[in-house]
């Protein structure tokens, strides 16, 4: 059968389901009078009444037995039209990229680099996430980010980004006023980095000690911080030595703010800094760029 008075149709499966010409308007974006008018072109066409007008009861309208049996037909028929014009129109791309990292990997590495991004990727409008909770990446949209551990992450998709080292670090004023050797250690306070737990492998003092077999220092004394960016302020400011983590102290032991009073001296570890992102994240071309200019990096 050749289908005429497709906008009489699609009225009349819009009223149909409303039962009401004014909200089939208001769906459709039209006055009440223009759909009765469609409805009726398509009565005519038909040779059939699609609709029961009635002045009272809870309904103004009510589907005629022949209506009752076309409209399952007809809204399947939309819903199909529907989904195949989805697929010939291009996927609007959000332009919104968020990217999750911690904020002392935020402060200390990629802030600094992050702008060469922006001016190459001009369309997206990138989003830090700085939350210092563990993020659940799809329930939160999250894209793509940057974790530090094992690389053992359920539900994400992973490359290795960085690894990193661990030594001590401190002010050169610290230097100056007799740190010259491990000897002297015990005489400076220790700066202590909580913003991981224990269980995650991130050396202590106590590790570091004995790994490089030194003693005579008290390994738990000293100002405590959960924050890894705070604890290198408070090395910078002179507060005590600190347990430096190599990919966060270089740019200020680049600038002379930082040095490494015993630079032989390192810890093993086997935290590394991993690009993350969801399920089938590649797929999408703001994801795929912004993992690619990561490893450019390095």
């Amino acid at each position: 059968m050749k289908i005429n008075h497709l906008n009489g149709l699609r009225a009349f499966e819009v009223a149909a389901r409303h039962l009401s010409f004014s909200l089939a308007a208001k769906e459709l974006n039209v006055t009440p009078a223009a759909i009765g008018q469609q409805v009726k072109l398509l009565e005519e066409w038909l040779g059939v009444s699609l609709f029961e007008r009635r002045s009272s009861g809870a309904s103004r309208l009510v589907l005629t037995k022949e209506a009752l049996q076309g409209l399952p037909d007809i809204t399947r028929g939309f819903d199909a039209l529907s989904q195949g014009l989805s697929q010939l129109k291009p996927i609007e791309v959000n332009p919104i990229l968020t990217v999750a990292v911690s904020p002392a990997f935020a402060a200390k590495w990629l802030l600094m680099r992050i702008d060469d991004f922006q001016t190459s990727h001009p369309e997206w409008d990138l989003r830090l996430d700085t939350n210092i909770r563990t993020l659940d990446y799809l329930a939160e949209s999250i894209d793509i980010g940057v974790r530090y551990g094992k690389g053992n992450w359920e539900g994400l998709e992973k490359s290795l980004l960085m690894t990193e080292s661990v030594f001590p670090v401190c002010s050169p004023d610290l230097v100056k006023k007799g740190l010259f050797s491990l000897d002297n250690l015990t005489d400076f306070p220790l700066l202590h980095d909580l913003s991981l737990p224990k269980e995650s492998g991130f050396p202590s003092w106590s590790s570091w000690a004995k790994q490089n077999n030194v003693h005579d220092i008290n390994a738990e004394k000293g100002l405590k911080i959960n924050n890894s960016a705070s604890v290198i302020q408070a090395a910078i400011s002179g507060q005590g030595v600190a347990l430096g983590r190599s990919v966060l102290v270089q740019e200020d032991l680049d600038c002379g703010r930082l040095v490494k009073p015993f630079p032989d001296l390192k810890c093993h570890i086997e935290l590394a800094y991993y690009i993350v992102w969801k399920p089938n994240g590649l797929e999408h071309e703001k994801i795929k760029a912004f993992k690619d200019w990561l490893q450019y990096l390095q």
